[in-house]
């Protein structure tokens, strides 16, 4: 088993990395504050693990009571309705505040799972058992929780942390090609802001990591958590520097508003968005060509989108004019220096920003 620790003082925990549930249940216990846990989970995930969730809880100890939410599968169900669905159980079944939660899914459950946890009768527990690749290396981590708005994305949510999180890294044999290439944008992305030499190792890999291969996806896994987990420590609230992890994600938010949530998985939009950072970077003199053409064909090579919808430059720039992550000074952007050297850049020239929106196919070709 492999342990990382979210250094955040009273509310640090540690991200266990294992291929077997069961060998997590102790450090799982010390989880669970009282006698009561709710399953949050999907449609999708129910079938395949819910059943074993609900006897590991269960058989804690005598007296445990054990329930579960399931809620459809989709960006689209991430939404108030759904999160008053779940206080609603809740309150039916009596949940007090020694209640912990459980979130059993992928980014959608988890961001959802938190947003109530933060909320229930002011804070309860809760513990992340993320089951997507995309969850598993960064949804899962740091605390951000969230429900959209047909306004904009995970526009209403809270900063508030599990008390710990359970990677089964078995549960990728069950994930659809699509879901799998969608968290290896979030792989991508950690190397491309952070670690230049774990973005070659990236590329080295890929086909590995397209295979499932339990030693390479397990190094990915970890090399991405910890990327996370350091940079969250110094910035849980996203004040500086955690915004950094936000590469591709402006672009990327824009395009899913724009396309409708669940139309393009959360990755895709992230794969294309940082593509689109990478040519803006480019326009702007700040990244090598050669550099952005790595990052465009890494992309390409974990099965993702390259190229944006057709969109007019108008409607993404209205999208990312609200998006959570503009400022007074307007919108913000995640740009690159180089590969593994991310900066925050506010003032970007406007008629370069419509080149970007503008190319669609030609990204990166001059």
């Amino acid at each position: 088993m492999t342990r990382i620790r979210v250094e955040l003082g009273e509310q640090a925990y540690n991200i266990h990395i294992d291929p077997d549930i069961g060998a997590q249940a102790a450090d799982i216990r010390g989880c669970v504050m009282g006698n009561g846990v709710l399953i949050v989970t999907n449609e999708t995930i129910a079938p395949l693990y819910l059943e074993r969730t609900r006897d590991l809880f269960a058989g804690m100890g005598t007296g445990m009571k054990v329930d579960a939410h399931i809620l459809p599968d989709g960006e689209s169900y991430k939404t108030l309705g759904s999160y008053e669905a779940i206080i609603r159980d809740l309150l039916a079944s009596r949940h007090n505040r020694n209640t912990t939660l459980v979130a059993l899914g992928g980014g959608v459950v988890g961001d959802i799972t938190g947003f109530v946890a933060a909320t229930y009768q002011r804070g309860v527990n809760f513990i992340q058992m993320p089951t997507t690749l995309l969850a598993q290396v960064d949804s899962s981590v740091g605390g951000k929780t969230a429900v959209n708005h047909p306004l904009g994305k995970n526009m209403i949510g809270a900063f508030y942390q599990p008390v710990g999180v359970f990677i089964d890294t078995s549960t990728l044999t069950t994930l659809p090609a699509r879901e799998l290439s969608a968290g290896l944008a979030e792989v991508i992305k950690h190397g491309a802001l952070a670690d230049d030499a774990y973005f070659g190792w990236i590329e080295t890999n890929i086909e590995a990591l397209l295979a499932l291969d339990p030693a390479t996806v397990s190094r990915a896994i970890a090399r991405s958590c910890e990327i996370k987990a350091e940079v969250v420590a110094v910035d849980e609230r996203e004040s500086g520097r955690r915004a950094l992890l936000n590469l591709g994600h402006t672009f990327g938010h824009a395009l899913e508003q724009t396309l409708g949530y669940g139309v393009w998985l959360h990755g895709e939009a992230v794969g294309t968005g940082l593509v689109m950072a990478a040519d803006l970077s480019v326009r702007l003199g700040r990244l090598g060509l050669d550099d952005a053409l790595r990052i465009k064909r890494l992309v390409a090579a974990a099965g993702l989108p390259v190229t944006p919808p057709q969109t007019s430059a108008e409607t993404l720039l209205d999208a990312m004019a609200i998006d959570k992550k503009a400022t007074d000074q307007g919108i913000r952007f995640v740009l690159l220096d180089g590969i593994g050297d991310a900066v925050l850049v506010d003032d970007v020239d406007h008629s370069v920003l419509l080149e970007t929106l503008d190319a669609g196919p030609r990204l990166l070709s001059s």
